[in-house]
């Protein structure tokens, strides 16, 4: 009998191979697809940022304006965003209407390597989507520092968190109606409570201790410390949750995901 490793490409190979196909057909509508990220975040600064942004006192963000404040978040919440669509709404279709997956468990790789390739995808969309979001900010002149060019790998991170809790929410979900009950429910409050459009400092005790639960902080504080160039040990422990976050909530993801995309 042959041995597995007969059998199967090398794993890099595999997974770098569904990769591989997500990009070919995402670049197929190259335009559409990568023109919103340009423009959403154009469009949130001027309203959010110069319209009440100057309303707003500086004292508690410590920033030199309330645009300069959001910009680091907004990288994150783009590829939180768009890896949370990507590996909910995109993975359910896939698998139970286009049946994508059919075809791609028949060639010499497992249901794991799928789902791995498939985080690392939407990783590469969040470094790409936060990547548009600083060159935006950039133009304002909000964010100058050189250490923000290394925020979109922030960005990456924050696109393997959510295409990883994604998939794990996916594997719960028996009609598509019900992914609004993961946007509404869990990524609104994010976006509010997770340090993007105020301090998780200022917060009132319980949701501050709340706010170090959600995954989106974490990768907003270290954006933040970039794109403000005040690094510091701490982020370490951000780096700590982050990796145990996207290991355990992966594995999570392909024991139940994996029956699915088998049967």
């Amino acid at each position: 009998m042959l041995s597995s490793k007969n059998v199967y490409p090398p794993l890099i190979n595999r997974i770098m191979g569904v990769w591989w196909r997500h990009m070919k057909v995402y670049t197929k509508n190259l335009f559409s697809n990568g023109f919103p990220p340009f423009i959403e975040p154009l469009i949130f600064l001027l309203g959010m940022g110069l319209g009440l942004g100057a309303q707003i006192k500086l004292d508690a963000f410590d920033a030199s304006s309330y645009v300069a404040f959001l910009a680091p978040g907004l990288l994150m919440t783009t590829a939180m965003f768009t890896a949370a669509y990507e590996c909910s709404f995109g993975t359910f279709i896939r698998l139970e209407f286009d049946h994508v997956y059919d075809g791609m468990i028949g060639a010499p790789m497992t249901a794991g390597n799928l789902l791995v390739g498939e985080i690392l995808w939407v990783g590469t969309k969040g470094f790409f989507f936060s990547s548009a979001v600083l060159l935006v900010v950039s133009l304002f002149g909000v964010v100058s520092t050189p250490l923000a060019l290394f925020a979109p790998f922030s960005g990456f991170l924050t696109g393997l968190m959510f295409g990883a809790l994604s998939l794990f929410i996916t594997s719960f979900v028996k009609t598509i109606n019900h992914f609004n009950f993961y946007f509404t429910g869990l990524l609104s409050p994010m976006f509010f409570f997770s340090g993007v459009v105020f301090p998780v400092s200022k917060l009132p005790a319980g949701l501050k201790e709340a706010a170090e639960i959600f995954p989106l902080t974490h990768t907003v504080r270290i954006s933040q410390a970039l794109c403000f160039d005040k690094l510091s040990f701490e982020l370490l422990y951000d780096f700590l949750y982050i990796t145990l976050f996207v290991v355990i909530v992966t594995c999570l993801a392909v024991i139940r995901l994996k029956k699915r995309i088998i049967d």
